[in-house]
């Protein structure tokens, strides 16, 4: 078994842990978008939105493809969506706990 960088592993939790980053990756779940195209779905606004996307990209997490004068963005891969169905799935079983818990950050 690869010994996993705890920083690093950090790094990459980072670019879930935020509530426009998770908007973002629900949305270009299924499907990849334009900036624009995200921006009118999760209600914010580009430069915020655009934030976001490098964050994303950065870590890892996301790609971008260009296309003319669009960038299109998607998950990198079947594992990060595989993450986010992991994510429903706990969530589904520890939903009670989470409302309960005080120590969360918005």
């Amino acid at each position: 078994m690869q010994i996993v960088d705890i920083d690093m592993k950090v790094k990459l939790i980072h670019g879930f842990s935020n509530k426009t980053r998770i908007q973002i990756l629900e949305s270009i779940k299924d499907v990849e978008k334009t900036v624009s195209e995200i921006v009118q779905e999760v209600n914010g606004n580009q430069s915020n939105i655009s934030q976001h996307l490098a964050c994303l990209k950065g870590c890892g997490i996301i790609v971008g493809r260009n296309e003319g004068k669009y960038c299109y963005y998607s998950l990198r891969n079947q594992q990060i969506r595989d993450l986010l169905t992991m994510f429903d799935l706990i969530l589904d079983d520890v939903e009670n706990d989470v409302a309960c818990c005080e120590r969360h950050v918005d």
